[in-house]
């Protein structure tokens, strides 16, 4: 970092925001950032717990996060915008079930909604930033079996870290039928929202936010960021790169997640920027109960030998995944650090979808459930029965069954070991100053003061 300015006094004549009558103080100076009297007193208030003094525990942390978002702009790292989105809209949404109702959390924070909204985008993605600066910094750190070996031979048993009770299961799902009338009337309803685009009456973003049912992409007018093709539903993407003119709309697309119509906002080497509207078909309960009914005489036959339920979810199930599996469902998780997908059957109670999770706690292991619906991760309303193929108890880990678990404890040691090496050497190389009456503070990472 290099130095833009050097503070000739402690204070400013600012008065700091959220505390009336008070004049803002430049408490530490971090490379060419400062840290304000107002920043830590609004981190301050945001934070429910701090352990230790929050005048020395807030603005440290500050000062480390300038570090990181100084890397991020170093390594041209920045967290993507619909996924910051997304947390956003998570936390407020939060908020405001704990407030009671939007107007009650206005008032409680002394803000808008469109305020809390924007503070709380700053903040979620500088944090996010951070963490993908931490995840760059130690992507090549590797682990091999004899280190992990190591690690664990003398701890004993009681000290190793207890796995969770696991579970793995078998579906077999169904879509229940939409009547050709309902897919028909969505067309028509998409048929009506190109029209009035083309005719100027309406634009594409304002019908998207009223009317699309895609709730990651309608907040943002229907717009989704870059990405390329095979990022995409293959129907979908067909139709969104046989587009050229931003002013034209698509035909009506049928995708695994309903149907759609698609705009072209602007292509940046080999991705697409898009703006779409979704609907879905409903599905009427006559439909949904005649799927359960079929399924209940599936899960019948299978209670009485007829046939096995590996077999039938091979021929019979709508869920692609599990089908190709003979029914059995594999739990897809990203180590958040190498970016390698981890493939495993198993899964913890609070991984499994809601519906699924409720129906297995009461099964025994081998037990065929009653059917019972549940929306699907394309947001589509299916009737499913499972079976509990296996219920591994909560168990303290083992090298043989639970290699994934200690080999991930390992690699995040010596992650954290890098991480503080990295903050010590910043430390060393970066101008940092902080005002004498905020010194005096026993530092997570020693090395603010220089001597």
């Amino acid at each position: 970092m290099t130095v833009a300015f050097l503070v000739a006094g402690a204070h400013a004549t600012i008065h700091a925001q959220g505390l009336p009558n008070t004049v803002d103080e430049v408490i530490w100076v971090v490379g060419d950032e400062a840290i304000l009297l107002s920043d830590v007193e609004k981190a301050r208030t945001q934070m429910t717990r701090v352990s230790g003094n929050p005048y020395c525990v807030i603005p440290e942390n500050l000062a480390i996060q300038k570090l990181f978002l100084h890397q991020a702009q170093i390594d041209s790292i920045d967290a993507p915008a619909d996924q910051v989105n997304r947390y956003v809209e998570a936390q407020i949404n939060q908020w405001v079930q704990t407030a009671g109702s939007k107007e009650k959390l206005e008032e409680y924070r002394g803000m808008t909604m469109a305020q809390i909204r924007e503070e709380t985008y700053d903040l979620v993605k500088d944090n996010q930033t951070m963490t993908l600066v931490r995840e760059h910094l130690t992507k090549d750190i590797k682990v091999s079996p004899a280190e992990v070996r190591h690690f664990f031979k003398d701890v004993p048993e009681d000290s190793l870290p207890l796995i969770p009770t696991q579970v793995e299961v078998e579906l077999l799902a169904e879509h229940p039928h939409i009547q050709q009338e309902e897919i028909d009337r969505v067309k028509e309803e998409l048929r009506d929202y190109t029209e009035r685009i083309q005719n100027g009456s309406s634009s594409f973003s304002t019908l998207a936010i009223l009317y699309s049912e895609d709730p990651g992409s309608a907040r943002q007018g229907g717009e989704m960021d870059y990405m390329g093709k095979m990022e995409l539903d293959p129907a979908f993407a067909n139709v969104a790169w046989s587009l050229t003119d931003p002013k034209k709309v698509s035909k009506i697309v049928e995708s695994q997640f309903g149907y759609h119509i698609i705009q072209l906002v602007d292509k940046r080497g080999d991705k697409l920027k898009l703006r779409h509207i979704l609907k879905k078909p409903r599905v009427e309960q006559a439909d949904i109960d005649a799927s359960l009914a079929r399924l209940d005489s599936i899960a019948a036959d299978i209670r009485n030998g007829e046939f096995t339920f590996e077999a039938a979810a091979s021929r019979l199930s709508d869920d692609v995944d599990s089908r190709a599996n003979r029914g059995l469902m594999f739990n897809v998780t990203e180590d958040a650090a190498t970016g390698e997908r981890i493939r495993t059957s198993r899964f913890k109670m609070s991984e499994l979808p809601v519906e699924i999770a409720r129906v297995v706690e009461g099964l025994d292991v081998g037990e065929v459930s009653k059917p019972f619906t549940m929306i699907d991760k394309k947001g589509k309303e299916q009737c499913c029965i499972i079976k509990l193929k296996n219920r591994i108890k909560q168990h303290a880990a083992t090298i043989t069954e639970d290699f994934q678990v200690l080999s991930a404890i390992v690699r995040n040691k010596r992650s954290e070991e890098f991480i503080l090496d990295w903050i010590r050497q910043k430390q060393r190389t970066t101008y940092v100053r902080i005002n004498p009456e905020w010194v005096n503070c026993d530092f997570q990472y020693p090395g603010w003061v220089k001597e």
